[in-house]
């Protein structure tokens, strides 16, 4: 498919799909003249790469993590290496604290919106 379908399916700018063939997060062919052609796997792809960056994660980090999320067979990969599961436990643990941290902090705008509104 080209660079336009793959932005309509997915949602996702031509733009940010040039980004991501350029940090080596998806690929491409080229036909004769010189247009990207997607395979339909990248559908998933696009979509996995936005969850990531939605989780907080850079470009180097998916990249790092791609080849090691699912085989072929749609089963967990074994070449997961430690240490990038380590910074994943990472990653989420700052998450959980941060989720934490609003929490609270909604906790006090409450407390100052039911003073306020009392006034």
């Amino acid at each position: 498919m080209r660079i336009g379908e793959l932005a309509r399916r997915t949602g996702v700018s031509e733009r940010s799909l040039r980004y991501y063939e350029q940090q080596d997060l998806l690929a491409a062919d080229r036909t004769q003249g010189g247009q990207r052609d997607y395979p339909e796997q990248a559908v998933d792809r696009v979509i996995r790469i936005q969850e990531l960056f939605a989780a907080g994660l850079h470009s180097k980090k998916i990249a790092q993590l791609l080849p090691c999320m699912w085989d072929t067979d749609g089963g967990p990969s074994q070449i997961a290496a430690p240490q990038l599961v380590d910074d994943l436990v990472a990653k989420r643990d700052r998450i959980d604290r941060m989720m934490v941290e609003l929490a609270n902090s909604r906790d006090v705008l409450d407390e100052v919106i039911k003073a306020a509104d009392h006034v």
